[in-house]
């Protein structure tokens, strides 16, 4: 990671997307806050401004310091920061008279060098902007214009500087991967060296040299990332690493003794924990969706910490943290802009536990979690499983939970997931799960009338979480789940199917 590319973060929704898509041309990069740079930028050799939800004409407008950056490093200013350098550096920005949001083409001029390379005449752009260029900064030259938009991109003569009004980071920029790969390969000269088998070589020498002999603990959740972490821990410490698979009894059906028996296989170090009853008593009573999610993290802290101090000489405490939740806690904002919900891994560690973190992959996102796994050899049973909540099914059963509840909500979900595998969905789906709705509905069974739950399906696509959508399963599908869930599971007469998207709904429902 000694030839990087730093992306400096105005504030845009689509940061991580540039992040992604560098990532995918096998070029490491990371993201910091435009007002808190790297000291040191010797390691990177391209330089990338993301957009933002400022106006470059706002008295609070970010505005970096770019003195160590432009004309020094190969620079990339997208919508924003495409506006900044013009505003800023002897150009003009203005209202735009249309505001232009969605697709557009380029018109390309032939000026436009290596930036434009392989890339065909009106190919779609996405726009996302209430500003334009009215003038371009000392030096500018245009190459591409839009409809709409006369100075849609350009670059400064006798610089590796250039400025864009669109977003190549985004889906429906057509030809938005090939501009990034020509400013970056082409143009920046970036090795292509980002690669899995690179990422795990490189991350077990790390971790051999940083823990040596110590022992470090894991606390396995079943989901990828602390698998995948567990894993490459193993791959450098081995038996040094005491892995503990805590049951909150918010899993899913038979999923602690079917995980715990898969992580053995592995040849992980690893001890399950039955605390179902512990975390029943800690959620009585408890509706409110933040305080189940602290109840519940006050119950496994609890849990873990009694069973890492029966572990001698401990120095390390191992975490499956990956790179969005590094991204929160260092942005524009310093956070989220909004507390949507606490997520479970996010908060740090109790002071009393006294232990060195280490977060193996905190430097990934998670599709690169999954391809660092399969370089692992880890089995495609564990990386193709669906994401899943950290407080499980606790916060899938809306208003307060009970033992019952958890038997029901098992018993659905079960069916709903076993059936997403027999009839070949389950791929084809990013997330699903069913939700026990704290209404009950009447009903009609034989003669007999009856007054039970409900409960909804959720199946959403998505590749990171940050937006979804509901999938068209099948109405055969469907029909089938209904009535065996109605058949089969005694308590639930009625069965839903969610078909809101993130946004403007969460996939989660609290």
């Amino acid at each position: 990671m000694q030839e990087n590319v730093l992306i400096l973060d105005f504030g845009s929704q689509y940061t991580q997307l540039i992040a992604r898509r560098v990532r995918e041309l096998n070029i490491y990069c990371e993201i910091h806050p435009y007002n808190k740079p790297p000291q040191d930028l010797s390691g990177f050799k391209a330089v990338i401004l993301s957009g933002s939800p400022f106006s470059v004409r706002a008295e609070n407008a970010p505005h970096p310091d770019l003195s160590e950056i432009r004309g020094k490093l190969p620079l990339l200013a997208v919508c924003y920061g495409a506006q900044y350098l013009a505003q800023f550096h002897g150009g003009k920005v203005e209202p735009s008279e249309t505001r232009e949001y969605g697709r557009a083409n380029l018109s390309i001029i032939k000026d436009a060098e290596d930036l434009f390379e392989n890339i065909v005449e009106n190919s779609q752009v996405w726009m996302s902007h209430s500003d334009t260029i009215k003038e371009l900064p000392e030096n500018g030259i245009r190459l591409a214009s839009t409809n709409d938009v006369i100075n849609a991109a350009y670059r400064i003569e006798g610089e590796q500087t250039f400025g864009i009004q669109f977003h190549p980071e985004v889906y429906h920029t057509t030809d938005g991967k090939q501009l990034l790969e020509n400013f970056l390969v082409n143009i920046a000269k970036v090795p292509q060296t980002w690669t899995p088998e690179a990422f795990v070589g490189m991350t077990v020498s790390e971790l051999k040299e940083h823990i040596g002999e110590d022992k470090v603990v894991l606390g396995l959740s079943g989901g990828v990332d602390s698998s995948v972490a567990a894993v490459l821990l193993h791959k450098a410490i081995g038996s040094n690493l005491y892995c503990i698979f805590v049951n909150n009894g918010l899993l899913r059906k038979d999923e602690f003794e079917s995980v715990l028996h898969q992580y053995k296989d592995m040849g992980l170090n690893v001890k399950g924990v039955d605390a179902s009853a512990r975390f029943l008593d800690a959620l009585a009573g408890v509706s409110d969706p933040e305080e189940k999610r602290k109840a519940i993290g006050n119950a496994f802290i609890e849990v873990f910490d009694a069973e890492a101090h029966r572990i001698e000489d401990v120095k390390f405490l191992a975490q499956g943290t990956i790179y969005p939740d590094v991204i929160e806690s260092i942005s524009v904002s310093g956070g989220p802009s909004a507390t949507i919900k606490s997520h479970h891994n996010v908060g740090g560690l109790p002071d009393f536990m006294k232990l060195k973190v280490v977060e193996p992959l905190k430097m990934l996102f998670k599709d690169e979690v999954r391809r660092v796994g399969a370089e692992l050899e880890i089995s495609n049973e564990i990386l193709g499983r669906h994401p899943f909540p950290g407080p499980g099914l606790a916060i899938r059963i809306l208003g307060d939970v009970t033992g019952e509840k958890v038997r029901i909500l098992q018993e659905v979900d079960a069916i709903f997931i076993n059936g997403l595998k027999e009839w070949m969905l389950y791929d084809k789906v990013w997330q699903a799960g069913a939700i026990l709705l704290p209404v009950s509905s009447v009903g009609v069974m034989g003669d007999e009338r009856t007054y039970e739950k409900v409960v909804a399906l959720r199946a959403v696509e998505s590749t990171d979480g940050m937006t979804a959508d509901w999938v068209n399963l099948p109405y055969d599908f469907l029909q089938k789940m209904s009535n065996t869930i109605i058949n089969r599971v005694k308590g639930v007469n009625r069965v839903v199917y969610d078909i809101s998207s993130k946004p403007p709904a969460t996939i989660e429902w609290e």
